[in-house]
């Protein structure tokens, strides 16, 4: 986990910029202050060095530590991701540089001949816009025997070869009779048989059990401690998980029983809820999800726990799966994932049991489906979000934040190397009403920024970058600018990765900004926060609680 340091349980911090911004992010600008104070992992003072509480603490022997100059940043909390996966996409390869479809067999084929004893072939970063003509397994069966699986970049599609193709089949129990997942489509030839791809609820309820029921339960702990210190290699403290379900949730506890806890970071889950033809099967998950977080919350399990449940709507523009009000370009109007009259029981089951709601929604149509939904069965005593809101109507921006619910946004997603599809799909008019972050936060929103890793980089610092440029970090090059009325400020983006993601999950009594009583988790940074300069911050030290988790090679 980095480079542990044994705890002092006294260490100032001089010669600092200690973020002082206020944590609803209306600041105009960054203000700081000089020194930090800590004891036993709470921070007992911030502000001049010249304070008594200073003076006291190195009379008492503390640990005090010149920070010349560099910036502390309250420990970034990732609003939105999934963590087995992310663990596992570590050792996936890559497929982000391809453009087309000879591009993808290109490297595949060169990372199954560097990888030649590993039993599967995984990868990642795959997108429509690669492959306009569609995809089957056969593409793929002359590249290597083994079975290869991939992914694309959103997550919401796999695409295998026959190898992987029989193999699911096998383990998942899936043949030409299986019928579709509510809510998703396994695709099929002409005979009916399924031809290697599976979309939307098929990848959640098919896919990504089956990559966990094939791995080890030390492959997958061992994903997870990769996960834990890949993130605070970038300055993480926190974690939100936005698809928990037992194939995660029992590596992750027997990890925490091997270490005694999680290893310098906290996780809160929304455990995912899968679409069924039953109302009862529907109510029977909230009331898991329920016993759970009774068992896993703040008092039993304060660094692991069980918060809400999760909902995914619908699909994403990239695939013509999101659900909008007009049609797509080729005629397509797909309806929700979720139909509006199971998802009223199953917000008031989850409101009732004290359980948050969090809802993916991307289109227009399914993110009013969903403030409608939210509006009528819970409210902002229970702290409802949704997740995503990329293409939001303006009035739907507004009644956001006069509800009290959370825009989950990820501003790597607007990021306008991944967008030249948009434009053909839905046309220029609606491209306008994209990632509509300041609008939402300027309407009274609670804004909890995060990655949705492993589909889009997961570092926070040039996640900042985009969200406040609205331009492009994968290719700095490109001078698109992405809506640039719908940036938000650096102090608005600041808030929105560290307090805004722990008010979120109800951590923000603890943690999310540096103030005397909370815990000390924070990020020290060489950084200028102004939003040009973001994307060359780098990230020196993560500290959990006091304790330094990672510290950069000088070389870095």
């Amino acid at each position: 986990m980095g480079d542990l340091q044994t705890r002092q349980d006294l260490t100032v911090l001089l010669n600092a910029k200690v973020y002082q911004s206020s944590t609803d992010g209306t600041d105009e600008a960054p203000s700081f202050a000089a020194c930090l104070v800590i004891k036993d992992g709470i921070i007992q003072h911030v502000g001049p060095e010249t304070d008594e509480a200073v003076t006291t603490a190195t009379a008492a022997g503390a640990e005090v530590r010149d920070l010349q100059g560099q910036t502390v940043l309250p420990g970034f909390i990732d609003g939105h991701l999934h963590l087995l996966l992310v663990g596992q996409s570590l050792k996936k390869a890559s497929l982000d540089a391809c453009k087309t479809l000879d591009d993808i067999r290109a490297e595949v084929k060169r990372y199954a001949e560097s990888h030649p004893h590993v039993p599967r072939i995984f990868c990642r970063g795959w997108t429509h816009s690669m492959t306009p003509d569609g995809v089957k397994a056969s593409l793929l069966d002359d590249l290597d025997p083994r079975p290869i699986f991939i992914d694309t970049k959103d997550l919401h599609s796999t695409w295998c070869n026959t190898a992987g193709l029989d193999e699911v089949c096998r383990v998942m129990d899936i043949s030409a009779d299986t019928p579709d997942p509510v809510g998703g489509t396994i695709q099929r030839d002409v005979n009916r048989k399924p031809n290697g791809v599976f979309n939307e609820s098929a990848v959640f309820q098919i896919m990504w059990p089956f990559v966990a029921r094939v791995a080890s339960m030390e492959e997958k702990k061992e994903a997870i401690r990769a996960a834990f210190s890949t993130f605070n290699s970038v300055g993480y403290t926190g974690m939100i998980d936005m698809a928990m379900d037992d194939t995660i949730w029992e590596p992750l506890l027997e990890l925490r029983k091997e270490e005694g806890r999680l290893p310098g970071m906290r996780i809160a889950a929304y455990w995912l809820m899968k679409p069924e033809d039953s109302l009862d099967g529907v109510l029977a998950q909230v009331d898991r999800a329920a016993a759970l977080a009774k068992e896993f919350n703040v008092d039993t399990t304060p660094d692991c726990r069980i918060v809400g449940v999760k909902v995914i709507c619908d699909g994403i523009i990239d695939a013509c799966t999101a659900s909008l009000t007009e049609p797509y370009s080729n005629g397509e109007n797909p309806d929700s994932i979720w139909h509006e009259e199971a998802l009223h029981p199953l917000v008031a089951r989850a409101h009732a049991a004290g359980l948050q709601v969090a809802l993916h929604a991307i289109g227009d149509r399914t993110i009013r489906m969903a403030i409608d939904v939210l509006e009528k069965n819970t409210d902002r005593s229970r702290r409802p979000r949704i997740e995503h809101l990329e293409l939001a109507s303006a009035h739907d921006a507004q009644r956001l934040g006069k509800l009290g619910i959370t825009a989950s946004s990820q501003p790597v997603h607007s990021d306008p190397a991944i967008l030249r599809a948009w434009p053909r799909l839905i046309g220029e008019h609606r491209c306008k009403r994209a990632f509509a972050y300041r609008e939402f936060a300027d309407g009274g929103a609670p804004l909890a920024l995060g990655s949705d890793a492993p589909t889009a980089p997961h570092q926070p610092l040039p996640n900042l970058y985009v969200a406040t440029t609205r331009r492009s970090y994968r290719e700095p090059e490109l001078e698109t600018v992405v809506n640039p009325e719908f940036a938000l400020t650096v102090c608005q983006a600041v808030a929105g990765a560290t307090h805004g993601s722990a008010y979120s999950c109800f951590a923000d009594e603890w943690t999310g900004s540096l103030r005397p009583g909370l815990k000390a988790d924070f990020a020290v940074c060489d950084v200028e926060l102004a939003p040009e300069k973001l994307v060359r911050g780098v990230v020196k030290e993560t500290w959990f609680e006091g304790k330094r988790v990672y510290q950069a090679h000088v070389s870095e």
